[in-house]
């Protein structure tokens, strides 16, 4: 068999799960909960993530929330301050795709 394969948990939980890290990518499946929020971090290197449920509110840098529903694709440069909430009454639900893989990438700034 020439192809890979991963599964990711189906849940309405609060989820954080590496699906795939290898040399190239790093795949994560993330599920926030209404009213709950992802830890405050900075991008340790070029991110999409992709709203597959809910709605997905984004702050960079400190700067107004945007909401971005499921279907859409954002992408976030390397090196930026990111604050991600679920605001909705519905789960979000997306995957962050970080190319290349954070390992090989220079370290973030400090938040604090």
């Amino acid at each position: 068999m020439i192809e890979s394969t991963y599964a990711f948990t189906r849940t309405e939980a609060q989820t954080v799960e590496k699906i795939v890290d290898d040399e190239r990518v790093n795949i994560n499946h993330i599920v926030v909960e209404p009213g709950k929020a992802v830890v405050t971090h900075v991008s340790n290197s070029f991110v999409h993530q992709i709203v597959i449920r809910g709605t997905l509110s984004l702050s960079l840098e400190d700067g107004a929330f945007s909401h971005y529903p499921a279907g859409t694709i954002i992408s976030v440069p390397f090196n930026q301050k990111m604050s991600i909430q679920n605001q909705g009454s519905e789960t979000l639900e997306f995957f962050v795709v970080k190319a290349p893989n954070p390992r090989g990438m220079p370290p973030v700034k400090k938040i604090g």
